[in-house]
């Protein structure tokens, strides 16, 4: 390895006369300029976060699309500092920055640093998690990390799992192999094989009003569309309604429709609210459907020390979405799709000769591609394996409780402010409320200042809060990740809401 930083410093000119210098690989000059790049990114990144202190700019997409007109792709900038001083102009100085206690806004976290250290690693090393003899190591890590986590939700040694792109991706899986599964098992009929059969168009999936848009999203994409997603009301902790579940799985029976999956969710997007999962687990085994839970949110009570209990009854769903990258604290992408039986992913498995030949599942070799819509697959389960080698599971517990905590105490102060309302008690750590004016006004407006207030805040930059409708009014939504936000921070963004709704009065 080269020490010496004016070597360093000569490499960066020598490189555009040296050929294939940019390619990582051991040799002298390539080792050197990995080094050297990747301590510059270091760099920028510790003088952005020294320099960036509210979660955004709040630059508008008008103000900041005009800096890309003079950006031209064909001619490489001279230098790497140049280039990263550019990047620093277009992108760092306007990120959002999810460590900053008054980001309020989404699903996202801060991220430990074990998974970043792991980020490092897979992208330079750079293995595809898809067969065997392109990851080695890399298969059974994965494998590991899906079965402690099949473990932690109560899973037996018959279960599996794959990691995936996100919860979309995992949610999309638990409706084809729903799909699949009946049409097997009911109907004799192969999709992989002969497509959808004339029955398709007559089957319904239920799930709860408030349940992530990637239900109905899928159910389009896989040629059930968007009409066969049957919304379920949800109660006054905004659950689903049980009782409207088996009314309407009745109702469709009787119209003559065929219903073959209920979907629960463990940790909703809005409201953080998780589906009893024990009366649903009974309804979907009595008229036989299939029965997903998508915890991309909720899953982080399987690390819980204090809430692990709100997802009893996890282990009864067929299937299970986790997001690592939403309550495990690791960098997007990291999420997976696990199964109670790992023969259901069957409906997947495509054997190519040149890739996963069909002799070597006699072989015994594992290849996730089987398992896999993709067929690429980074090697994300690095960021789960190093994070709980390092921090272990307790001390990520830790993490995923504090917020919850945090949304409890500022539920507490909403109810004693009367410029506020707050429309539930917090399950995890989202809070669902709205400023409401002193005196009477037109609920359309209010609905207006609220949807202005959460323009305003953005504007600034000075913090982010996230907005919903439920059931046709506006609400302003705080979306609590971060464990080191404490209770004055968030107070201090309500007290920014209630300046910014004084110039609509």
């Amino acid at each position: 390895m080269i020490d010496s930083d004016n070597r360093i410093l000569e490499l960066e000119n020598e490189q555009l006369d040296k050929p294939f210098a940019h390619l990582f690989s051991d040799q002298e000059v390539n080792l050197a300029l990995y080094n050297q790049i990747i301590e510059k990114g270091r760099g920028i990144i510790n003088q952005s976060l020294e320099k960036n202190k509210k979660p955004c700019s709040g630059v508008s997409p008008a103000q900041l699309s005009k800096q890309f007109d003079s950006v031209d792709l064909n001619i490489p900038m001279p230098t790497i500092d140049s280039t990263l001083e550019e990047l620093e102009k277009l992108y760092l100085d306007h990120a959002v920055y999810f460590h900053q206690p008054s980001y309020a806004a989404h699903l996202n976290c801060p991220i430990v640093t074990p998974g970043l250290l792991a980020e490092v690693i897979l992208s330079s090393i750079n293995s595809s998690v898809d067969t065997y003899d392109q990851s080695l190591g890399g298969t059974f890590i994965e494998k590991k990390v899906i079965e402690w986590t099949n473990d932690r939700i109560g899973y037996d040694k018959e279960s599996d799992g794959i990691f995936t792109s996100g919860g979309t991706q995992s949610n999309m899986k638990a409706l084809l192999i729903a799909r699949d599964h009946y049409c097997w098992k009911r109907l004799g009929h192969s999709v992989f094989k002969n497509g959808l059969p004339a029955e398709a168009r007559k089957f319904r999936i239920f799930t709860s009003e408030i349940s992530h848009f990637s239900i109905q999203k899928n159910a389009a994409l896989i040629g059930l569309g968007q009409d066969a997603v049957v919304p379920i009301s949800v109660d006054h902790e905004f659950r689903m309604d049980v009782g409207q579940l088996e009314s309407k799985i009745l109702a469709s029976l009787r119209d003559g429709f065929i219903p073959i999956a209920v979907i629960a969710t463990c940790g909703t997007t809005d409201f953080g609210s998780i589906d009893p999962l024990y009366p649903i687990a009974e309804i979907a085994h009595d008229y036989g459907l299939w029965m997903h839970a998508d915890a991309a949110y909720g899953c982080g009570l399987l690390l819980s020390n204090e809430y692990t209990h709100l997802i009893d009854g996890l282990n009864l769903a067929d299937s299970v979405t986790v997001d690592y990258h939403k309550s495990f604290f690791q960098p997007v992408s990291c999420s997976a799709f696990l199964v109670k039986n790992k023969q259901h992913f069957n409906y997947f498995t495509y054997h190519a000769d040149y890739l996963n030949p069909e002799t070597q599942d006699d072989e015994g070799i594992p290849n996730q591609v089987n398992k896999s819509i993709q067929t690429t697959k980074r090697f994300d389960a690095l960021k789960v394996w190093l994070t709980l080698r390092i921090m272990g599971p307790q001390h990520l517990g830790e993490y995923f409780d504090e917020p919850i905590l945090l949304a409890k105490k500022v539920a507490a102060y909403i109810h004693k402010d009367p410029l506020f309302e707050l429309i539930h008690e917090p399950t995890l750590g989202t809070l669902v409320f709205r400023y409401i004016p002193k005196g009477e006004m037109p609920a359309n407006r209010i609905d207006e200042i609220n949807a202005n207030i959460r323009k305003d805040l953005f504007k600034s930059g000075e913090a982010l809060v996230a907005g919903t409708k439920f059931r046709g009014v506006q609400y302003l939504k705080f979306t609590l990740m971060n464990p080191t936000s404490t209770l004055q921070d968030i107070l201090r963004i309500l007290n920014m809401i209630k300046h910014y709704a004084k110039q609509y009065k």
